[in-house]
């Protein structure tokens, strides 16, 4: 049986002479993968793996059988296509950031329509963002995407209450008896930025680099903590070199 669905491209794998296995968050059955065949093989084939590039949003009609761990895909084209992601260097390493931390938050293949939808906007968004707003969109995924998986951040704060707990995910008034913490201006931007509800409201924040490449680096703390075996991040030192003050 065939089913039309959107997904998101996380991560390919040339598998043989001619083919790609291809990891999918999709819209209707959340996490899957797919065996794509023949798209290796010649200067034609080969333009169509340049839809399999991790980030990719695709409209596809895929063979499903939930008794199988691996699929096929009937057809593909593109779901949105990006005029800023796959050319640019800051927003491509962004848009890699954000499917490898997505990859390692989904654990089995459920569907969560929500959160597809929530990621293929922040990709859109993304790519149509200008220099302030794009510098600050890895920083709003990472705090947003817990929302979805059940370990949000409690944003709230207040004058007593400056230090975030990372291990916790709230913020306290003394300073907790382990490392897993943020405190002082790192704290406070955390806090203003868990209360942006839409990525334009990011280009407010003038962060310079250090300041995000601390962020980010507590960010991923915060994950490790919360999800098991979530280990380090491939795509963060590439993306704390290329953001820009």
């Amino acid at each position: 049986m065939t089913h039309k669905t959107k997904g998101i491209v996380l991560r390919t794998v040339k598998y043989g002479e001619t083919s790609l296995v291809v990891t999918i968050f999709t819209e209707l059955f959340g996490l899957q993968t797919y065996m794509v065949n023949g798209v290796r093989t010649s200067k034609q084939a080969s333009q169509k793996a340049n839809y399999f590039q991790p980030a990719a949003i695709l409209d596809m009609i895929v063979y499903h059988n939930e008794q199988k761990s691996m699929h096929r895909i009937k057809e593909f084209k593109w779901g949105f296509l990006y005029e800023g992601i796959l050319t640019d260097v800051i927003k491509n390493s962004i848009a890699l950031y954000m499917v490898e931390l997505l990859h390692k938050c989904l654990k089995q293949p459920e569907a969560n329509a929500d959160l597809f939808h929530f990621c293929e906007d922040v990709l859109m968004q993304l790519d149509n963002a200008d220099k302030a707003t794009a510098a600050n969109i890895a920083l709003y995924f990472a705090l947003q995407l817990p929302h979805f998986f059940g370990f949000k951040i409690d944003d709230r704060n207040s004058d007593r209450e400056t230090i975030l707990d990372l291990r916790e995910g709230n913020f306290v008034s003394e300073e907790p008896r382990h490392p897993y913490f943020i405190d002082g201006e790192y704290a406070q931007l955390t806090a203003q930025l868990l209360k942006a509800i839409h990525p334009q409201e990011l280009a407010q924040f003038r962060l310079n680099r250090e300041i995000r490449r601390k962020l980010l680096i507590s960010y991923q703390d915060y994950y490790a903590l919360h999800i098991s075996d979530f280990g380090q991040m491939k795509t963060l030192p590439i993306l704390q070199e290329v953001l820009a003050d």
